[in-house]
């Protein structure tokens, strides 16, 4: 059956971190309007059979939230506070980049992805810097998403994915388009100085 299957190698596993480590609050990112659009447009795309994936799962706010809703919600994220920061609340969670160690296939992957363009001087060195650098362009991050994600998707299968207006909208779809993903805008909300987009994305036909 899907819900037991192994989504990752046991390799991966073995660098699980205990459920019970401390983490640092400040090196997590924590919800803000991103987090809550999100979470917004993924309650009403999500139906009670679907085997959910969260990259870069932060604060685990959106994960908690959606994982009574599905059939099953796996949590990653590349920054060690964060898996750990999950594993207290007790969610499913390894520690990953992006799709490294991903064997499985999904039904909804979400991933509200690193996509401010950020220049050297602005990093900071911190843990959080995987959470808000996105390159200059603020797209290296969601490139790879994009370039991987098909081979994650079940049939019928489809991810969300949040940019802003930072980002680039156009040059996100012809990302996709290249990958043979089709990207349509389903929402989208002012934020400050920016936009912000979440865009379906499924395997074009």
């Amino acid at each position: 059956m899907v819900k037991s299957q192994s989504l990752f190698p046991s390799r991966q596993k073995s660098h699980s971190m205990p459920s019970l480590a401390p983490f640092n609050s400040d090196d997590v990112y924590q919800p803000a309007e991103d987090t809550f659009l999100l979470l917004q447009v993924a309650r009403a795309e999500a139906l009670p059979k679907d085997i959910v994936l969260e990259i870069g799962c932060g604060s685990s706010y959106l994960t908690q939230e959606l994982a009574p809703k599905v059939a099953r919600l796996i949590a990653t994220d590349i920054n060690t506070h964060a898996v750990r920061a999950a594993r207290a609340r007790g969610i499913e969670v390894i520690r990953a980049d992006l799709f490294q160690g991903i064997k499985g296939k999904f039904d909804l992957i979400l991933f509200n992805p690193p996509y401010l363009p950020t220049q050297l001087e602005e990093k900071t060195g911190q843990w959080i810097d995987y959470a808000l650098d996105g390159g200059e362009s603020g797209r290296e991050t969601i490139d790879l998403f994009i370039k991987d994600l098909a081979g994650h998707l079940r049939p019928g299968g489809r991810a969300l994915l949040l940019i802003s207006s930072l980002t680039g909208l156009v040059q996100v779809q012809e990302t996709a388009a290249a990958a043979g993903l089709t990207a349509e805008m389903v929402a989208g909300e002012r934020c400050f100085f920016e936009q912000l987009h979440v865009l379906c994305l499924r395997v074009a036909h």
